[in-house]
């Protein structure tokens, strides 16, 4: 059995605002009736979280569910924790119409970190960085690339921005956050 390895194996760049790739991360594509209750049901006893609202993300100790579209959800947990999660989803949605697919390994997250974080992510996504409140998840572009992104943490204008995008495009989208977090080129749009 191979060992699994993160896209870029934790690729970091330190600017003005700092750059990393976070590792493997444990993500479950959900589809299903995101209004019904045996979905509620299934996220509350997989992750302990609720149905994220309409653009939002629950967070709670290393997990989160994200609204990705109007039957769909993003549901991240530890690596190590994606069979036993897919089995306790396909235990509580049995008998109703779903989909449950593991995406760990199509997927790379970064986070970018910093008082400029959100300066990174404005000059890449034509997003308000500075009306995305903690909770809010965002499904843009980055350049060229599809991505989504939210905050972490309290504040936000500073602290920390968590990315994620296709593992395919991962270096392409490092190197544009790189870009953008190169010392010289703050704007100080939110400061």
């Amino acid at each position: 059995m191979s060992n699994a390895v993160s896209a870029l194996e934790g690729a970091e760049f330190n600017g003005f605002a700092e750059v990393r790739e976070i590792g493997l991360q444990g993500m479950i594509t959900l589809r299903g009736d995101l209004g019904s209750k045996a979905m509620a049901g299934a996220v509350k006893s997989a992750t302990g979280l609720k149905l994220p609202e309409l653009r939002r993300i629950e967070q709670a100790e290393g997990q989160a569910v994200a609204w990705m579209s109007p039957d769909e959800l993003l549901v991240m947990v530890p690596y190590e924790d994606v069979q036993k999660t897919l089995v306790a989803l396909d235990k509580a949605l049995k008998g109703t119409h779903y989909m449950a697919v593991d995406v760990s390994d199509a997927r790379a997250v970064f986070q970018v970190t910093g008082p400029a974080a959100g300066d990174v992510i404005a000059k890449l996504a034509p997003i308000d960085m500075g009306a995305l409140a903690t909770g809010e998840i965002r499904r843009s572009r980055l350049a060229q690339i599809p991505a989504a992104f939210w905050l972490v943490g309290d504040d936000t204008v500073s602290g920390t921005v968590q990315v994620v995008c296709f593992r395919s495009v991962a270096q392409y989208g490092f190197d544009l956050l790189k870009t953008a977090a190169e010392n010289g080129t703050e704007v100080g749009f939110l400061a």
